[in-house]
């Protein structure tokens, strides 16, 4: 527990800079929070001038109409800087592979480019893009209403599984009915779930259903409201041992966040950051995770955080319009 406090005053520390720096050039507090909290859940340290001086440098790289000119570029820094030791040096192959993705048959959006961002060491990532593109193109066949530009990066992450197309969907669309008739909502907070459930290889499907009904129901006997939101932290939480303890700790890295005044109005979003806190510190000791399994949900925990920041910035229906210019 030591240990989430510190990322908790680690979270708070990063925050309070960003804030102070960007206030002017951010419009919501919670993209903030988001940029802070991939700097925790990477156990990499911050440093202002440099994440500015890389967030100037991709809006100086990008189209005059692209989303990287605006606020959104200091989601793609902080990805950047947190996943690379030379982030600058990478950022001429994230452009490249977001322009790869859209040949493909993505459209230009921010998710696009969250996507090329779970692609950047691929070695053979052109070839995974194409079967991003092919995976996403039959989740919208299962799901037509429910399948988005969203749905772009988990599409890339479950691609680079290297699985036959229908063989995953396959799998998806058992989580999916079977997470379901346990009781869990259709839509697409359940679709996400079970693209995360999918991740997780050499796995029973009636058992990681059973862990996820599990959280969902000793989250109601704690008194946090399990809402459908927070299916895609639930799946996460599944992948864990013991996960009646976990929760537990999520409960009070929560509390805490709630307590804060910088963060007291933003209950749901805390509870998401509590999930990754402690998912992060797992992956970093590697007690509770399949090695396997901990550079991908590192990746996808990024993913979430960077679609999360996008959602609030209203990107998606910006470049539903066509207002991205790569």
């Amino acid at each position: 527990m030591e240990e989430m406090i510190d990322k908790v005053e680690k979270y708070k520390e990063i925050y309070t800079q960003l804030k102070k720096k960007l206030r002017w050039k951010v419009s919501d507090s919670r993209t903030l929070m988001m940029v802070a909290s991939l700097y925790v859940t990477t156990n990499r340290e911050f440093h202002m001038d440099q994440f500015e001086e890389l967030s100037d440098y991709i809006k100086d790289e990008v189209g005059v109409f692209s989303t990287l000119k605006s606020q959104g570029r200091f989601t793609f820094a902080a990805l950047l800087d947190t996943r690379f030791d030379s982030p600058k040096e990478r950022v001429a192959d994230f452009l490249a592979m977001y322009d790869t993705l859209v040949k493909t048959g993505f459209s230009r959006s921010i998710f696009t480019y969250i996507a090329a961002i779970t692609l950047l060491e691929e070695e053979n990532g052109q070839e995974t893009a194409a079967s991003a593109n092919e995976l996403y193109k039959k989740m919208k066949s299962e799901h037509l209403f429910l399948t988005g530009q969203s749905d772009y990066p988990l599409a890339a992450l479950l691609a680079q599984r290297k699985q036959p197309a229908d063989q995953l969907i396959g799998l998806i669309e058992e989580y999916y009915s079977k997470l379901n008739h346990a009781g869990f909502k259709k839509g697409n907070d359940l679709q996400s779930m079970s693209h995360i459930l999918s991740l997780k290889d050499s796995v029973n499907p009636e058992e990681m259903v059973s862990r996820c009904t599990h959280i969902f129901d000793q989250m109601k006997l704690a008194g946090m409201k399990p809402k459908a939101m927070f299916y895609p932290q639930i799946a996460l939480l599944s992948f864990l041992e013991d996960d009646t303890e976990q929760l537990a700790i999520v409960k009070n890295i929560q509390e805490r966040l709630n307590a804060e005044k910088l963060f007291k109005w933003h209950k749901d979003l805390n509870f998401m950051m509590a999930v990754h806190f402690l998912i992060s510190s797992r992956i970093e000791h590697s007690s509770l995770l399949q090695t396997s399994l901990s550079t991908t949900i590192e990746v996808l925990i990024q993913a979430q955080q960077a679609a999360s920041m996008a959602a609030i910035a209203g990107a998606s229906a910006a470049s539903a319009s066509g207002g991205d210019g790569g």
